[in-house]
């Protein structure tokens, strides 16, 4: 406001001032002397109710006629579902013509099949098939009916046993899908307030249960024993600053990690879990018919009891390649599953066939060691031969059937690292 504005108003309120004072010069009411100042006042606050009451405009309200909402509608673009559809997002995935065993038909050719998760090669083995012959004409393909209601059959009960039996764990539950059993099974036991160290590299699966229990969760450097145990220590200082709150206490890891190929150190886990009073969950998913002398996977690999890692699971369409998966632990464990459980209290169960086809692929695990052998020969083999590759370096570890590779240099952009690998991978098949 301009300092000429000012003065015209202040001069207006002055003249409006003197104009009252001499109507009401020397008036006194109740003992209060009324002058012009008193009277400007009290009809500004009467403006200032007055205003304070009435009603807020409102334009009058009318339905839109035809023409309106036909004009509407045709100035309306929607949001897209989904981002523009790019050149690399157009490239379709190969299609295999034969079953996913080593070799395989892609586009009327035989190639060396180095995509799947059939790390022993038991995709065809023949007692499988036989016995997957066998349970479809017994028992048809499917249950139609969780477990708990109609959809427990014997063959399941079997397999529960057959794949306890194998670990030397008390007891075992089966879930239709492999990557549903961590969903399921960490909500199970993890609630709002309880506390989960979970590794940052963990899979999708794991994630999700770990979203999924409401948990505090707390996430550690991939790998890194340090940074978990950083965090542990600072849980127990803030326990003795405070008043200790009873909860379940989780630390969460994968035997080999399917997000890096990278085998975590089960024996720091151990320690660390004993000195801190934590429970142990480890996903033994691509190490359970891998790892150890016999393929029972990481505690046999580091000759650690079973017992010391509180609750085990691991999903059935790698080593045994069949599908679901399953949870090992104390009866206590599984039987708190069977009605807390997600994936078994409201799926339907895994079909007759696959829970066959994991019993008899057990049965060839334990009877051919040399199929361990020769998956391990078959890993140094691609390890060192992929070492050796210039331009890029194997980050995996070196007993890991997951095997990930890195560019030396990286370019920063994906499109142009994707183009180099290919390149790559050209030059070496060539």
């Amino acid at each position: 406001m301009s300092s000429g504005l000012q003065i015209g108003i202040m001069d207006l309120m002055n003249h409006l001032i003197g104009a009252l004072d001499a109507p009401f010069a020397g008036a006194v009411v109740f003992g209060v002397h009324f002058d012009g100042h008193l009277v400007v006042e009290a009809l500004l606050v009467a403006v200032i109710v007055f205003l304070l009451f009435q009603k807020s405009y409102q334009p009058q309200k009318r339905p839109l006629t035809r023409k309106e909402i036909d004009q509407l509608c045709d100035e309306w673009v929607p949001e897209p579902l989904h981002p523009a559809i790019t050149m690399e997002m157009e490239i379709e995935p190969p299609v295999l013509e034969s079953d996913a065993g080593p070799r395989t038909m892609v586009s009327g050719k035989e190639v060396i099949n180095l995509a799947s998760s059939n790390y022993l090669g038991l995709i065809g083995h023949g007692k499988i098939t036989e016995a997957c012959d066998a349970a479809l004409k017994k028992y048809g393909v499917g249950s139609c009916g969780p477990r708990g209601f109609y959809g427990t059959i014997d063959v399941h009960l079997d397999c529960e046993a057959r794949i306890s039996k194998f670990l030397g764990t008390p007891d075992s539950i089966l879930y239709s899908y492999g990557l549903a059993t961590a969903s399921s099974v960490i909500p199970a036991f993890c609630k709002r307030g309880d506390i989960i160290i979970a590794d940052e590299g963990v899979h999708w699966g794991i994630q999700n249960g770990l979203f999924l229990s409401r948990s505090t969760v707390k996430l550690f450097k991939h790998n890194d024993m340090k940074a978990l145990e950083n965090i542990l220590e600072e849980i127990a200082l803030e326990d003795k600053r405070v008043k200790k709150v009873l909860n379940r206490r989780f630390i969460v890891v994968e035997a080999i990690y399917q997000n890096s190929g990278q085998m975590v150190p089960l024996d720091e886990i151990i320690r660390l879990k004993e000195k801190y009073k934590f429970r142990v969950l480890v996903d033994e998913s691509n190490s359970f018919g891998v790892l150890g002398k016999t393929g029972r996977g990481l505690t046999e690999h580091y000759g650690i009891p079973i017992q010391k890692v509180d609750i085990i699971t691991a999903g059935m369409g790698y080593a045994l390649a069949t599908t679901g998966g399953f949870c090992t632990g104390s009866a206590k464990v599984v039987d708190h599953q069977r009605l807390s459980g997600a994936g078994y209290c409201f799926s339907a169960s895994l079909p007759p066939y696959l829970a066959s086809a994991a019993i008899t692929a057990i049965d060839v695990l334990e009877e051919s060691h040399e199929l361990l052998v020769r998956l391990q020969e078959n890993v140094t083999l691609l390890w060192n031969g992929l070492s050796q590759v210039r331009g890029i370096k194997v980050m995996s570890n070196a007993l890991s059937p997951l095997v990930f590779l890195q560019l030396e240099n990286t370019s920063g952009s994906f499109k142009s690292d994707s183009m180099l690998l290919q390149e790559i991978v050209d030059h070496v098949g060539g």
